[in-house]
């Protein structure tokens, strides 16, 4: 972080939760050698927790759980953060506001100064009492330059604890937009526990036997799976007027999606957030499967898969051969043939569904792509890039053939078929691309060094506000390493200005956000540094044999968001666990 470059790992956090959750297919087994039982308690005999109390869930660990610590919001095990340790609030995306959690309210007092006031009464999972003292130490925990959040005190100078119900954060510039992602995406965890840690513990630390304000506590970990525990005295019980309903949330590492849908078949999956090829046949027979909508695309949209290309290299430097690219690409094919309508086709800005009030449609009316080969042959002769040689495939402009390389990790199967079927649809345009399947830590490495042509990325997620996502797309400067944002290493001084201006305008002015918003835009698909394909899937397939009233569009069901993953028990899947039914009832 010494670059001072702007990075909100949780959003982007370890594309293995961003691709393998959300768009990714097949992950390998987890690794046999790992060593079973350790920490966070006995291990649990599945078979003795009452099934009628008990939640199994599945899609978000591929692996033995390595760690409980809520600073590792990439690969902590499943509820460390949103079910053992919380945040300040919560965001609804469907409201679009923040929801007082930790926090009893929050407000700008001038133009660098907020003020929280926190619930009163709240005590840790060890019987001390949560103060502000609490908040201002977690905070202070970003000074560490290794932590996730040190970019924060760029532009916070002080967090101070007047007393223990209140805490005041101070400014030198108020970065509204990242401030409110700020308050609903950051882990609070104890000073009596954490205050003598080192750095490398902080960061890197196990955190065995954790302890938390939240509604469970870990009852047990395994190769395979973490079990946790509702607690009978958690404060939101009757603070919040809201309780979990099962006691018991148990988290397998399902070796592959064929697997997680044979479980969810024969009732020993609650909920898989895998992506499941398929499931549209299942939800339409007899087989007890819930899904948000009961038609395509079933899923709610979770973030952005991109097609990206490495604009440091010919012909990618070329806006004319990007935008020759985007019209080039068969998108309708990959959601009906790939995805089978579990997808939606992406609109040309990529903003979320959730987001089209800031979707400019003069912009896009202007600017915007669709596919059309007739018109992706004329960009490319206009441009000239033509096929010289009779061979079917255009030249670059100095006669030098052009053979470009797409990457997606190896095992991701549905990621896998839409590289084949881009490379496909650009064939007719006189585009080669070859897929390359490397494995996935080969190709973060190369995607870090600007070691490829082009790739399939969807590492932005739903959040508070658009300004994550062109954050992502414009952040400068560009470094050596590219290890979580810009990956097509696209150079924009007026784009990247421009999201620093969108950072500093209040999450209420709608209009203000709309003005900016609209100019990246323009620059978006005047450039085109990335090529929006489809709306990767709120992944949830839910069984409805032991729970019911899973999250749905269509009657009296809660409107929220069935998922485990990482960083979203803060966007509603918290409250989906608060709404379940027992299916006997």
């Amino acid at each position: 972080m010494r670059n001072r470059a702007r990075i909100m790992i949780p959003l982007v956090a370890a594309g293995l939760f961003a691709a393998a959750c959300t768009g990714g297919g097949s992950t390998p087994t987890p690794p046999a050698s790992q060593a079973r039982n350790q920490g966070a308690g006995a291990t649990a005999n599945p078979g003795s927790l009452p099934r009628n109390e008990t939640l199994y869930t599945t899609g978000t660990q591929w692996g033995p759980p390595p760690n409980f610590n809520p600073i590792r919001e990439w690969d902590s095990a499943v509820g460390t953060k949103g079910l053992v340790y919380e945040t300040m609030f919560h965001y609804d995306p469907n409201a679009a506001k923040l929801t007082p959690w930790l926090a009893a309210s929050g407000s700008w007092t001038d133009d660098t100064t907020y003020e929280v006031k926190l619930r009163p009464g709240i005590k840790w999972s060890d019987g001390r009492p949560f103060t502000a003292k609490d908040v201002v130490f977690s905070f202070e925990l970003g000074k560490m330059e290794t932590i996730p959040y040190h970019n924060l005190w760029d532009w916070l100078k002080t967090a101070e604890a007047p007393d223990d119900q209140t805490v005041r954060f101070t400014f030198s510039k108020a970065n509204y937009q990242e401030w409110d992602f700020m308050l609903y995406s950051r882990s609070i965890v104890p000073e009596h526990i954490w205050k003598d840690r080192s750095e490398s513990e902080v960061l890197d630390g196990v955190n065995e036997n954790p302890v938390g304000t939240g509604a469970y506590t870990f009852m047990s970990k395994d190769q395979d799976r973490v079990v946790l525990q509702r607690r009978d005295d958690w404060w939101g019980k009757s603070v919040l007027n809201m309780e979990p309903k099962p006691r018991y949330i148990v988290d397998i590492a399902t070796p592959s999606n064929e697997v997680a849908m044979a479980m969810l078949l024969q009732k020993g999956l609650d909920l898989s957030n895998n992506f499941l090829p398929g499931v549209a046949n299942l939800v339409q027979g007899d087989f007890g499967l819930a899904t948000y909508y009961d038609q395509p695309p079933y899923m709610l949209s979770a973030n952005t898969a991109w097609l990206v290309p490495n604009t440091t290299s010919k012909p990618m430097d070329d806006p004319a051969f990007r935008k020759a690219l985007a019209s080039s690409i068969n998108v309708k094919q990959i959601v009906e043939s790939v995805y089978g309508n579990l997808v939606k086709a992406s609109s040309p800005t990529g903003l979320l569904p959730q987001w089209d009030q800031f979707v400019d449609q003069g912009v896009v009316g202007r600017s915007g792509f669709a596919f059309d080969t007739a018109k992706a042959k004329k960009l490319l002769a206009d441009a000239g890039y033509r096929d010289g040689d009779g061979d079917g495939y255009v030249e670059n402009k100095d006669g030098a053939k052009i053979a470009l390389t797409l990457i997606v990790p190896s095992g991701w199967t549905d990621w896998m078929e839409a590289a084949r079927s881009i490379a496909a649809s650009a064939k007719t345009a006189g585009i080669q691309i070859t897929p390359d399947f490397p494995d996935f830590n080969a190709l973060v490495e190369r995607r870090a060094k600007g070691d490829f042509d082009l790739l399939i990325n969807n590492e932005r997620q739903l959040s508070n506000s658009p300004y994550t996502y062109y954050e992502y797309m414009f952040q400068l400067p560009v470094q050596k390493q590219q290890n979580t944002v810009n990956f097509a290493r696209y150079e924009n001084e007026k784009a990247w200005g421009l999201v620093q201006e969108l950072d500093q305008i209040k999450t209420d002015d709608i209009e203000g956000m709309k003005k900016v918003i609209s100019q990246l835009q323009q620059i978006h698909l005047d450039d085109m540094p990335i090529i929006p394909l489809w709306y990767n899937g709120l992944w949830a397939q839910a069984s409805t044999s032991v729970w019911k009233n899973w999250p749905a569009a269509n009657g009296s069901a809660p409107k929220t968001g069935a998922v485990m993953w990482r960083n979203w028990l803060e966007l509603g899947g918290f409250e989906t666990l608060t709404q379940l039914q027992p299916s006997g009832s």
